[in-house]
């Protein structure tokens, strides 16, 4: 069993990553992309005033969506994957993970327009910022200084990036100018690829606005690459805790998935599935049992009384509760139990009253009479969430377990236990009902997903602040780091599933085996 389950583990690997692989391109892919997630993290689209296309340049630098769509994966892949490779990353106090300052755009360079000699001098300035960096003695002076250095290392790369697409904008125009055009992208720019193929005439009346923004680019990548040269500096000196655990130092080291940084929620995306997941387990922790405990013995009294009235009120009563969309179950629910214009037997929303935080935790008699008390409060309010997702299940698992059951009633060792004169009890139970598990663990795998996603609607519907409201919200927002982290969760929680069935399948049949 143990190599069994060893392997099974193994294969969850890239089972997952082709998961995670297809979600990340359908939202690349999909209109606006991974620009849709960064414009809703700056506010609605980028900076207005100036040429659009360097405000563009600039944000699309903030956010890495030059990159190709499988590098941004890879990297987006190795924050997520326990083991590191590189540099450990850095917590900050709010739980922000911090790597190494990413490298700058590459420069354009080209010795005609004059700039040759300030490239050379970046390996000297970047020498001299990082040997001038002297990192303060400990904790939080260090912290400031590289909050500071970070600051100026984000300005200088902006100041960079917008005078690099500046520079790009005016070798389009100087090859409109020059019958050149064809190399011209579709935002107006000369991409760096298509450098080496431009003819480059310094007599030309567009030459002068290239040389210029050559040279301003230049110097601008100068400064940059000093201040990147200092901030990575002062990541070395370790100014917070590193993550995870060193195996190999900067090479080889372990630690926790990091799910991303919120862009619209400015938060940990860990943190906030920790303050969703588990309300979402909470509901589902009650509501699992439930439908098992209804529908298990139900559908074993429906089996051993075939055709009796019990069976056809118990059938009809699942078929038709199995037809009633959870959605409209929902709404006339509030609309009628918890609607004080009607019954108003439920609350609406939530998952405890406003005065929750002031009762005490069982229910007991006080001074003003009976008081629910906070655990009462929260099954209070529980009630309607559970009814609305438990009742589609009763019919698919009680059905299951009939038709199971009279499969087996039919089998040869029943018809051999009822001649050597076994009670019809012990038949029912230590028999059919045996023999039946293996469909029942079936049903278990699909209904266990079925219900993390069935509480999607039902926690929008009543307001519950659990994982399905986060992915809903996440949706809205085109948060994409919160979207794949959830893909990731449930990819994991379907997976292991499926793992713990193949081994109840071995424990509820011993002719299964794994060996």
């Amino acid at each position: 069993m143990l190599p069994y389950i060893s392997r099974r583990l193994l294969f969850m690997i890239p089972t997952l990553i082709g998961m995670t692989l297809m979600v990340y391109l359908l939202i690349a892919l999909a209109p606006g992309g991974f620009s849709a997630s960064a414009s809703a993290a700056a506010g609605g689209g980028s900076p207005a005033g100036g040429d659009p296309r360097i405000a563009e340049a600039k944000f699309r630098d903030r956010f890495l969506l030059d990159e190709p769509v499988l590098v941004q994966y890879g990297r987006w892949l190795t924050r997520v994957f326990p083991v590191k490779f590189g540099a450990r990353a850095q917590i900050d106090s709010t739980g922000e993970r911090i790597y190494p300052p990413a490298e700058l755009p590459p420069m354009l360079a080209v010795a005609e327009w004059g700039n040759a000699a300030s490239i050379v001098r970046v390996n000297e300035a970047c020498a001299v910022a990082a040997g001038a960096f002297v990192a303060a003695e400990s904790g939080d002076p260090r912290r400031a200084q590289f909050r500071q250095l970070t600051r100026e290392a984000k300005a200088a790369r902006e100041a960079y990036v917008g005078a690099l697409a500046h520079l790009r904008i005016a070798l389009a125009e100087y090859a409109t100018a020059t019958q050149q055009e064809v190399l011209v992208d579709h935002r107006g720019e000369l991409p760096g690829s298509q450098l080496g193929g431009l003819r480059l005439d310094a007599a030309s009346p567009a030459w002068p606005a290239v040389s210029k923004s050559a040279a301003t680019a230049g110097e601008a990548f100068v400064r940059a690459s000093a201040a990147r040269a200092a901030l990575e500096a002062s990541f070395e000196s370790t100014p917070f805790e590193q993550a995870g655990v060193g195996i190999i130092p900067g090479v080889l080291s372990i630690g926790s998935p990091d799910l991303g940084w919120s862009r619209t929620k400015n938060r940990p995306v860990g943190s906030l599935i920790l303050e969703a997941l588990p309300i979402t387990l909470l509901i589902n922790v009650v509501a699992f049992p439930l439908i098992y405990l209804v529908s298990i013995p139900t559908g074993m009294l429906a089996a051993a009384r075939r055709g009796s009235l019990f069976d056809v009120i118990s059938g009809g009563v699942f078929i038709a509760l199995w037809s009633i969309p959870v959605v409209w179950a929902g709404v006339l629910a509030v609309g009628f139990l918890a609607s004080n214009q009607y019954l108003g037997l439920f609350p609406v929303a939530g998952l405890h009253a406003t005065e929750s935080s002031s009762m005490a935790f069982l229910p007991h008699f006080g001074a003003e009479g009976f008081e629910r008390g906070w655990l009462l409060d929260l099954g209070w309010h529980l009630v309607l969430p559970v009814v609305c997702l438990v009742y589609a299940g009763f019919a698919v698992l009680s059905r299951q377990t009939r038709a199971a059951m009279l499969d087996n009633f039919n089998a040869d060792y029943v018809r051999t236990a009822k001649a050597k004169g076994v009670s019809r009890r012990d038949i029912v139970l230590r028999h059919v009902f045996r023999n039946s598990l293996l469909p029942l663990i079936t049903m278990f795998v699909s209904i266990f997903p079925a219900m993390l996603s069935g509480s999607v609607v039902v926690e929008k519907i009543f307001s519950v602040p659990g994982m399905g409201s986060l992915m809903l919200e996440a949706i809205s927002l085109h948060d994409a780091e919160i979207m794949l982290a959830n893909t990731v969760m449930i990819g994991c929680v379907s997976l292991m599933a499926l793992l713990l069935a193949d081994i109840l399948y071995a424990l509820a049949d011993p002719r299964v085996s794994y060996a």
